[in-house]
């Protein structure tokens, strides 16, 4: 058995974020491969369960993965919304969903950004209704790429104004907003299709660390980890590794917006980038199984 755990963010690594979904095969091969070999795999997102539901686990089942999570010390978990919910997955799909309902934004915020996409943005991006503590939006895909930043850009600036008619504390780039008590409980976080409004106290570090307890209750843990991400903050899946002593180093699949100075390997696929660079390291460990 492989010393080997996995911390793998979804938009990016394994999903294309272009299309959303799995477009590689062997991503799907690979995970059900490795799985079976006892490699404990957590999936750190963003995203919300529906998502992983319909767009990661479903397909997994379907290329064997049920099969692979009943092989003895088999294990896989996800945790979505960057901590704030979690899930087991076992053979016949997502476990009992728990949910932090502590890092939930008021439901009367939710509604005017919902109205507001609705209004004035809907060309551009739709309310994520999957959501069940964040707040989020993500750009359709039926707009260019290239359009998108101008009209994320103006939404954020609306939805920061949002939060302090509301009386919420908001942190947005270099700009905060504090609540009546004067503290600063949540943020504006854009992703490159996306943008988050979430509680500070979320991020993938915290939702590493949840994996962790969670795969420390079920079994053994292995040494050496993996984390995957594209984004400068999938980083932090590896800081909390790092500082819990494990042997860790990280994959950027994006390398292109800067590969961060960390006292652990950071790693790439040479000139491969997003779910080719996934695909390619998944890949990787699989042929290390025969």
């Amino acid at each position: 058995m492989l010393d080997l755990g996995l911390l793998l963010d979804v938009d990016g690594p394994i999903a294309s974020p272009a299309t959303r979904t799995i477009r590689i095969p062997s991503i799907l091969d690979d995970l059900v491969a490795l799985t079976a070999a006892g490699v404990p795999v957590a999936f750190i997102t963003g995203r919300s369960d529906g998502f992983v539901r319909e767009s990661v686990v479903t397909p997994l089942l379907e290329r064997g993965l049920g099969d692979a999570l009943r092989t003895p010390g088999a294990r896989m978990f996800a945790v979505f919304e960057k901590g704030a919910v979690w899930a087991e997955v076992l053979p016949d799909g997502l476990g009992e969903i728990e949910i932090d309902d502590s890092v939930a934004l008021p439901a009367a915020f939710a509604d005017d950004v919902r109205a507001i996409v609705a209004e004035r943005y809907a060309e551009a991006m739709f309310y994520d209704e999957t959501k069940r503590a964040m707040v989020s939006v993500e750009q359709q895909t039926s707009l260019p790429a290239e359009r998108y930043p101008e009209a994320q850009q103006r939404f954020e600036e609306e939805a920061f104004g949002l939060a302090a008619r509301h009386g919420l504390g908001m942190r947005y780039r270099e700009r905060q907003v504090t609540d009546a008590s004067g503290a600063v409980p949540f943020r504006i976080d854009p992703t490159i299709i996306s943008t988050d409004i979430e509680s500070v106290r979320l991020d993938k570090d915290h939702a590493a660390r949840r994996a962790l307890q969670h795969f420390e209750r079920t079994g053994a843990l292995p040494r050496t980890w993996r984390s995957v991400g594209d984004s400068r903050s999938d980083y932090k899946m590896a800081d909390a590794l790092h500082a819990d002593g494990y042997d860790v180093a990280h994959v950027d699949v994006r390398p292109a917006d800067g590969v961060l100075d960390k006292p652990y390997p950071v790693l790439t696929e040479g000139d491969l980038i997003h779910d080719e660079a996934g695909a390619a390291l998944l890949r990787s460990f699989a042929e290390r199984l025969v």
